[in-house]
């Protein structure tokens, strides 16, 4: 049964980073050939692929029970540690959201493995490259199959140590190692949150299992999950009905964290220090959707325990999704710039998961449409991301520089990746026929049942990404000709069709497939059932539909053409006077845009001036002097005793005799008295 082979998808690329891991950290006269270990790692990455597909089709063709939903199976469930009532499992967990994201990693990282062939060519530890890499797939895979919290919490934890290793490859770079540690300390202290919120959990609840565990059902032939220990909604009682809200809060934390929401954003910018593919990897498929999958995966526990604690949600997404959207749009490192559009768009899903569990308090018509939408926006998002951040990498390998000011006019000599950028671009800015119209589409007209106002705010979030994905485009491929001649000495090309615009290829024709099939089809009614959590929130919410939203999908669509005619006519041509201009007129709004509105400066300040001046040296000097003190006193005041005392211990029988005497007679005279 396919089912059963699927702990094959965690140990193939584990095997792939002990084979080629191993013997490179071990002894490097004995590391694999560079080319060698890449195939295996490659190989290994096909492998999960295909079983990843196989057990997609096999899930979604036939894992349904009696009313029609999807079963949740468990293939595998092993008690690691029991605590009393509390235990630690290990275990495969296949229900839809964790279906899509095995075939979402598997494709990205697979595409990622055979574009690092072209991309990573002679560069030093190729082999430590494809091995880290193998961790990383393996980490997040992990994470999805995941069949409670804890093992969750693990490979969560392992993301993070894979993308500080990833990020920090090129080590002898003093910004690539400040930018492993800075994303390694913030999403730590973020991770801090979610452990705690596990613990609170675990504790009032007796379970570290997902809530909706005993109302699963199991497709015959597969092991079904303990049941919970104790009664959630008696539990949910407890100091006031705060425990479980209070516990979801402290993990989404740690899902802001890995996923760069405000004001926790500040690692993913600087994480462009590691290998470009390593960016799309990180963007697109692995580390930032982790906090996603994570709200998704408790979606049941936040709609039925603690749904009014998801505007936190909603608040948290739709200003990150803003102030992104605001910082990308003046940013000049290509790099970076995508960077900050990938911080607005999954802020989008953010936000359509918390749109949707208002809704479902009223068993709206529309109750499931954010859930929906903002996942299937996740599985789109992560095609189209992926190649905008590959096509960055060719783009990168021939100019060797992130800078735009060092291209334009690219069009001529990177054919293939121009028109994958330019179908890239489109998809994210949600043109019709493109797999970003109907997912964004979707999160639209959600965040407009849910409030109007956040509707139009979030409408006007999707404009500015149009626009300033094509101020990019534009600026790279048609912009300025002053580099031509640079291009021509150079001989910069993409040289055609290979290993690093196969996966351009395959990755725009995801999205353009996606994109037809779904708009076709009324806005993916199809396409869109695999997200649906059926019967796993409450008995009356048996199945969700898709609306085709007319209204919204118009207006959508004008705002987005309007947006791109914008930045066509401010960005597309050899001269920019309009943007010039625009500059001079708003030169600070311009500069705090491209800094970031200095984030990274106030945390700076709250860290170095604050934090280290009047906590960490108070601390520091308590430590030093009177910790360090006492027992320094101890020391001492044992050493003088012994000083002291050192006499009694001459040796001489004679002064023996005399202490031995005076003691009698001591003792004597007390009991006499007494």
């Amino acid at each position: 049964m396919i089912y059963t082979l699927s702990i094959l998808i965690l140990l193939l690329p584990l095997a792939s980073f002990i084979t080629i891991g191993v013997p490179e950290f071990l002894n490097k006269k004995y590391a694999w050939a560079p080319k060698v270990a890449g195939l295996i790692g490659t190989t290994s990455l096909l492998l999960v692929t295909l079983l990843s597909y196989w057990t997609a089709i096999s899930y979604f063709s036939g894992a349904r029970v009696a009313d029609g939903t999807y079963a949740t199976l468990v293939p595998y469930n092993y008690t690691w540690l029991p605590l009393g009532n509390l235990h630690f499992d290990l275990g495969v967990l296949l229900d839809p959201i964790s279906v899509m994201m095995l075939v979402v990693i598997s494709t990205v990282s697979l595409m990622v493995h055979i574009y690092s062939f072209g991309y990573m060519h002679g560069e030093k530890g190729f082999q430590r490259y494809y091995a880290f890499l193998s961790l990383f797939t393996m980490s997040m895979l992990g994470l999805v199959l995941a069949t409670n919290i804890f093992q969750m919490y693990m490979f969560w934890e392992l993301v993070g140590v894979s993308s500080y290793l990833l990020i920090g490859f090129y080590y002898p770079l003093h910004a690539a190692v400040h930018a492993s540690k800075k994303a390694f300390i913030v999403t730590r202290f973020a991770d801090m949150f979610f452990l705690v919120g596990i613990l609170i959990f675990g504790f009032y609840t007796e379970t570290f299992n997902f809530s909706f565990m005993p109302n699963v059902q199991i497709a015959e032939g597969m092991q079904a999950f303990a049941p919970c220990q104790a009664d959630l909604a008696s539990k949910s009682l407890a100091f006031g009905g705060m425990v479980l809200p209070t516990a979801l809060v402290l993990m989404f934390i740690g899902g802001a964290g890995k996923s760069a929401m405000f004001p926790l954003h500040i690692w993913l910018p600087d994480a462009m220090e590691g290998p470009t593919p390593v960016s799309a990897l990180i963007h697109a498929a692995t580390m930032v959707v982790a906090g996603v999958f994570q709200i998704a995966r408790m979606f049941p526990l936040w709609i039925n325990y603690a749904p009014n604690a998801m505007s936190i949600v909603v608040v948290v997404g739709a200003f990150t999704a803003f102030y992104a959207a605001a910082v990308a749009c003046a940013q000049s490192d290509i790099k970076r710039g995508l960077a900050f559009s990938t911080i607005s768009q999954i802020a989008f899903m953010m936000v359509a998961l918390g749109a949707s569990t208002a809704l479902e308090l009223n068993h709206h018509e529309h109750g499931g449409l954010g859930y929906l939408a903002g996942m299937f926006h996740l599985f789109t998002h992560a095609m189209f991301k992926a190649c905008l951040f590959l096509c960055a990498g060719v783009i990168i390998h021939g100019v060797h520089t992130n800078e735009m000011s060092a291209m334009g006019s690219l069009h001529k000599y990177m054919p293939i990746t121009s028109a994958t950028f330019f179908i890239s671009c489109l998809a994210i800015s949600g043109i019709p026929f493109f797999s970003g119209f109907s997912s964004k589409d979707e999160i639209i007209s959600a965040c407009m049942h849910y409030s109007p106002i956040l509707g139009w705010f979030m409408t006007g979030v999707a404009a500015m990404t149009a626009f300033y994905m094509f101020r990019l485009y534009w600026c790279i491929f048609f912009g300025s000709k002053k580099n031509v001649e640079h291009y021509e000495s150079h001989h910069v090309s993409e040289h055609g069709f290979n290993a690093m615009t196969f996966p351009l290829i395959f990755l725009t024709v995801i999205t353009v497939g996606v994109g037809i099939f779904t708009t076709l089809s009324g806005f993916g009614v199809p396409g869109l059932e695999w997200a649906s959590f059926g019967n796993l929130v409450t008995p009356d919410t048996t199945a969700y539909t898709v609306h085709f939203d007319i209204t919204t999908a118009i207006i959508s669509t004008v705002v987005a053409c309007c947006s791109i005619a914008l930045a066509t006519y401010i960005y597309k041509g050899e001269s920019q006077p309009v943007a010039d201009r625009l500059y001079a007129t708003f030169p600070n709004l311009h500069k705090w845009a491209k800094n970031r509105f200095y984030m990274d400066n106030v945390y700076q300040y709250v860290t170095h001036k604050i934090l280290f001046r009047f906590v960490s040296k108070p601390v520091a000097w308590i430590d030093e002097t009177i910790i360090n003190g006492l027992i320094d006193f101890s020391a001492w005041g044992a050493n003088e005793g012994g000083e002291s005392i050192r006499s009694w211990q001459s040796g001489d029988v004679r002064h023996y005799a005399v202490w031995f005497i005076s003691g009698a007679v001591a003792l004597t005279l007390i009991l006499l008295a007494i």
